[in-house]
């Protein structure tokens, strides 16, 4: 019953339905950077288009994941999570400070970036250690 079109891998479906927002709000804020924001300061717009350029980034990035997630065994969880959440954080607060100007936002970006660094490295671990422990016991 898995492998049924309607009833797949959770982990990966959860995976797929966050890459695929991801998607749909960077095209649209994206487009509302475009063509809604070019009476902004140049650096006010160049903050929100790299929101932009890194939440799109990481919804492809995502969607990519729930597809591996789906050819695999492993739930790659905390991938997932730091992915997720440090690009909330990073282009959120990109995109937040911009319409705001509140500075408090532009200092939590660091951590977002911070994070996104370290669901790469989670993944990195997993394919390096995970993967290569199944190979072993084999």
């Amino acid at each position: 019953m898995l492998n049924s079109p309607t009833r797949i891998n959770p982990h990966a479906r959860m995976t797929l339905i966050v890459g695929a927002a991801f998607m749909f709000v960077g095209v649209l804020l994206g487009a509302f950077g475009a063509h809604g924001l070019k009476h902004l300061d140049p650096a006010l717009l160049n903050t929100w288009e790299t929101g932009a350029r890194y939440l799109l980034l990481h919804a492809v990035a995502l969607l990519a994941l729930g597809a591996f997630i789906l050819s695999t065994s492993m739930p790659l969880r905390w991938t997932r999570r730091l992915l997720i959440t440090g690009t909330v954080l990073f282009s959120g607060n990109c995109f937040i400070y911009v319409l705001s100007g509140v500075k408090f936002f532009a200092i939590i970006v660091p951590i977002g970036g911070t994070l996104l660094l370290a669901g790469w490295a989670a993944m990195l671990w997993e394919l390096c250690f995970y993967t290569r422990k199944s190979l072993d016991s084999k």
